[in-house]
């Protein structure tokens, strides 16, 4: 009897021990394939960290209330959402944004960044998306209106420090009779205020940012006649990072294709000015 009782205990012991084996084997089952998961959506989403100047109407700027707007936020948003992706929007020093790139602190830089011939070496351009150029704005009632480089030699010019505006402005023929007139300053929104106060005369400003401006301040300045030049807008990826710049370019036109850049660029301007055209 005790044999029997014996063997009994011994089969239900190993059928125990199988199914807690069969039980252990099932949750790692179910743990790799929670990570498989897991990894799957990573794979397909993610986070773009966008390197901002949140100084820079009405590209990328901080609003009354203290929250980051702009036509390049709601495109990039825009971007984020045709790809399946989050986009961070992180206000670095706008003078330091190529060693920012570099570093991969950011994985674009995307705040009305203008394509030139310098930073066409540093870095992975997307298509250019905005047309614009750099002009020249004087007060309304100032009786100033520019109508060649070479009059800017009697005049005190503002702009930007480490614009394109300010390498435009070197890049004049006529650069040498004015290069001691002009004062750099860290942001636009200085320089306006410097012009409102008399202290320059002219300033060297992008056309979006300085059209966008003159709407505020209810028409106080005028652009000139004379201007720098074509100055497009692009977004700047580390020299290897061309994967994600190609997806980005896709997207990006997706937005132009269905008309949603039309609407973002509209809001902001009241036209659509939005492009997706590669960079000759």
């Amino acid at each position: 009897m005790k044999k029997k009782l014996l063997a009994v205990f011994m089969a239900a012991a190993m059928v125990l021990g199988m199914t807690a084996l069969t039980a252990c084997g099932n949750d790692d089952a179910a743990s790799e394939g929670g990570d498989a998961e897991s990894d799957a959506a990573e794979s397909d989403g993610g986070t773009i960290v966008v390197g901002i100047d949140d100084t820079f109407a009405p590209m990328g700027f901080r609003d009354e209330d203290g929250n980051i707007v702009g036509l390049d936020i709601d495109l990039a948003n825009a971007v984020g959402e045709q790809l399946g992706m989050d986009m961070e929007f992180k206000v670095i020093d706008w003078d330091a944004k190529e060693i920012e790139l570099k570093a991969g602190t950011v994985d674009c830089l995307w705040n009305g960044l203008s394509v030139t011939p310098e930073r066409m070496e540093a870095m992975a351009f997307s298509n250019k998306y905005l047309n614009n150029k750099i002009v020249l704005m004087s007060l309304a009632d100032s009786g100033i209106d520019v109508t060649a480089g070479e009059e800017l030699a009697d005049l005190k010019i503002g702009t930007q420090v480490d614009s394109s505006a300010l390498q435009m402005l070197q890049a004049d023929p006529a650069y040498d009779s004015f290069a001691g007139n002009i004062t750099e300053y860290d942001t636009y929104d200085l320089a306006i205020m410097d012009l409102k106060a008399g202290r320059v005369d002219v300033i060297a400003v992008d056309q979006v940012l300085g059209e966008y401006t003159n709407n505020n301040l209810g028409g106080e300045m005028k652009e000139c006649t004379y201007d720098l030049g074509d100055d497009f807008y692009a977004i700047g990826f580390a020299k290897d990072n061309t994967e994600l710049r190609d997806k980005v370019n896709d997207a990006l036109q997706a937005l132009v294709d269905d008309g949603t850049a039309a609407e973002i660029s509209d809001k902001w301007f009241g036209k659509d000015i939005v492009i997706c055209e590669p960079i000759e």
